[in-house]
């Protein structure tokens, strides 16, 4: 099978899946996380901030390798996945920001701005281009952020896997367990992060540069 059909496999469950989960799951979750779970709430957050320092890290790498490209030297096999994994995540801040937009979804729960949510005004749904921090759940950023970053790494250094799916989950269970996110958000910005992940990589070594998978994974 091709890289064509398992992409559009994969975009087909991940599509059964949201739309599963905003029927039937997330509503239920967030009451339940909401009333059972609320005193663990700090814990929770503590989990959503494993990528709150990526951004920073790319933008910090790619100086780094721009200021040293000037003395024209070229990139070693670990600097290859290090550019590659700031520009994806760079990219994928950007492109989840413009879906954001695009779907408006209500919160879960009230953070900024007074905004309407599930949980305070029994607001649950989507609104196409609405616009503003209010609207701006699905997909989630953070673990769109997070599995873009661990994809990456994911096929350069396979032999931590077991790691890096350890992670995505800390972060999954942070952003349902806090109310942050409904489950759907989470799965769609999951697909998000591996979708712009494996594109990356498949352009990257497509185009002969630097090899980026191991010779032997």
């Amino acid at each position: 099978m091709n890289r064509g059909k398992r992409f559009a496999i994969a975009c087909g469950l991940t599509g059964f899946a949201v739309v599963t989960s905003y029927l039937f799951v997330d509503r239920p979750l967030s009451l339940s996380m909401h009333a059972e779970f609320s005193q663990f709430r700090n814990a929770f957050m503590l989990l959503t901030l494993v990528p709150e320092p990526f951004p920073v890290i790319a933008v910090l790498i790619l100086v780094a390798l721009g200021v040293r490209s000037l003395r024209g030297r070229p990139l070693s096999r670990p600097l290859a996945v290090a550019l590659l994994w700031s520009i994806s995540l760079l990219v994928t801040v950007v492109i989840n920001r413009q879906l954001k937009f695009a779907f408006g979804r209500s919160w879960p729960e009230t953070w900024v701005n007074n905004n309407p949510s599930f949980i305070r005004d029994g607001v649950y749904g989507f609104n196409p281009f609405h616009g503003g921090q209010g609207f701006a759940s699905f997909p989630s950023g953070h673990m769109a952020a997070t599995c873009v970053a661990i994809t990456i790494l994911w096929i350069a250094y396979p032999r931590l896997r077991a790691v890096y799916a350890l992670l995505v989950a800390v972060v999954a269970i942070g952003l349902v367990g806090a109310d942050y996110h409904f489950l759907s958000d989470v799965i769609a910005g999951g697909f998000v992060g591996v979708s712009i992940g494996c594109l990356a990589a498949a352009l990257w070594e497509a185009g002969g540069h630097p090899r980026l998978r191991p010779s032997n994974p």
